[in-house]
C-alpha cells in the first residue's frame, strides 16, 4: 500500500506540450494494472494532435479546456469524465486564465506516442 501527497510527487515537462507537465502519482512499481498521472497546463498550455496506444480515462480536477478527440471537439470543465480509445487522435488547449489539470489512468501496457500534424 502507498500513500502520499500528490504535490510531493516530482512534475516533469511533457516535451511535446506547451506549458504542460505530468506527475506519476501511481506508476507500474505500485500498481500492476493501472498507471494514475496527472497532468497540469498552465493558462495558454496545450498539447498537440497525437495518438497513444493505450486508451485513457480522464478526471478534470479545474479549469476548463478543448478536448479534440478524433474528429470532435469537447469543450471540459471540472467534474467532467472523458474516455479517449487506444489509437485515436487527440489534442488539449487551455482556454481562460486558470490552470487546468487532470487525472488520466491507462493500463500499465507499452505506450507509443505519434505526434501528429497540427490541428
Amino acid at each position: 500500500m502507498t500513500v502520499k501527497h500528490a504535490d510531493d510527487v516530482s512534475a516533469d515537462p511533457v516535451l511535446a506540450g506547451t506549458d504542460t507537465v505530468r506527475q506519476v502519482l501511481i506508476g507500474p512499481e505500485e500498481g500492476p494494472h493501472f498507471a494514475m498521472r496527472r497532468f497540469i497546463m498552465e493558462p495558454g498550455g496545450g498539447m498537440p494532435n497525437h495518438t497513444n496506444t493505450v486508451e485513457h480515462e480522464q478526471f478534470v480536477l479545474q479549469g476548463r479546456a478543448q478536448i479534440g478527440v478524433g474528429d470532435k471537439v469537447y469543450n471540459v470543465k471540472e467534474g467532467d469524465v472523458v474516455f479517449i480509445p487506444a489509437d485515436v487522435p487527440h489534442w488539449y488547449r487551455v482556454e481562460g486564465d486558470e490552470t487546468f489539470a487532470f487525472l488520466c489512468v491507462v493500463p500499465n501496457l507499452p505506450d507509443e506516442v505519434e505526434v501528429l500534424d497540427e490541428e
